[in-house]
C-alpha cells in the first residue's frame, strides 16, 4: 500500500501538472472521469478483445495505460476534495484503505465480485463506473494486480511519467523545441533507467528524477 508520503507526493505533482497545463484548471472542471473511461477502453485494446482475430496482450502498454488512468483519478480526487472542503490526502488515503478489503461493487442493482472477473471484465466495470462518475479504487487495485503491478511500482512509474511531462514542458515541449531523442534513445527509455536506479521510498524521489534528466539532457 502507498505511504502517506507517497500519496502526498503524487497529489502535489498532479496539482502542479494540472496548473502547468491550465492555470485555471480548478474552475475549468475538466471531465477527468470521462478521460478514465477512454483510457480504460485503450487498455482493453492493449489487452486484446476482438474474438475474430488473433491478438496478444501487451503488458508494458497496459501498465502505461494504468499510469495515465491514475493521473486522471488523482485529478478528480483533487477537485472533489475542494468541492467538499476535505483534505485531498485524507480523501485518497481513506479510499485506498477501503479498497484493501473491498471485493464487491454494486452497480445498477447488480453485485460484481471482483476476484471472479477476468481482466477485460474488470476494465469494463472501471469504464462503467467512470461514466456514472464513480471512483472505486478497489476496481483499479485488482486491475493493477492482473497487470503485474503493485502500488510501489505504480508510484515509481507515476512519478517518473509526471516528472518527465513537467521536464518536457520546462524545455519547450509546447513550442516544439524539446528534443525527445538523445544519445540514440527516446526520453522514455532514459526515464525507465532512472526510476529503477533511484530509491522510490526516498522523500526526494521526484526531485532526484528531474535532476537526473536534467543532467543527461543535451541542453
Amino acid at each position: 500500500m502507498l505511504s502517506r508520503e507517497q500519496t502526498a507526493t503524487m497529489l502535489l505533482l498532479q496539482g502542479n501538472m494540472n496548473a502547468k497545463v491550465d492555470p485555471n484548471w480548478v474552475h475549468a472542471r475538466y471531465p477527468y472521469l470521462r478521460a478514465v473511461a477512454i483510457e480504460g477502453a485503450e487498455a482493453m485494446d492493449q489487452h486484446g478483445w476482438k474474438w475474430w482475430k488473433k491478438q496478444q496482450k501487451d503488458l508494458p502498454q497496459l501498465q502505461l495505460e494504468l499510469i495515465d488512468i491514475w493521473h486522471f483519478i488523482l485529478s478528480e480526487v483533487l477537485l472533489r476534495s475542494l468541492d467538499q472542503n476535505i483534505d485531498p490526502q485524507q480523501m485518497l488515503d481513506t479510499a485506498l484503505q477501503q479498497a484493501e478489503t473491498q471485493n464487491t461493487v454494486e452497480l445498477d442493482g447488480k453485485t460484481y465480485v471482483l476476484d471472479s472477473l477476468e481482466l477485460l471484465g474488470k476494465l469494463e466495470l472501471l469504464i462503467a463506473l467512470s461514466v456514472v462518475r464513480r471512483i472505486e479504487l478497489s476496481v483499479f487495485a485488482v486491475i493493477m494486480q492482473d497487470c503485474k503491478m503493485d502500488w510501489t511500482e505504480l508510484f515509481r512509474q507515476y512519478v517518473g511519467k509526471n516528472v518527465l511531462n513537467m521536464f518536457r514542458q520546462d524545455r519547450g515541449y509546447k513550442d516544439g523545441s524539446y528534443q525527445k531523442h538523445w544519445q540514440g534513445r527516446e526520453d522514455n527509455e532514459h526515464l525507465v533507467d532512472i526510476i529503477h536506479r533511484l530509491d522510490a521510498d526516498s522523500p526526494t524521489f521526484s526531485e532526484a528524477v528531474y535532476a537526473e534528466l536534467a543532467e543527461i539532457y543535451p541542453d
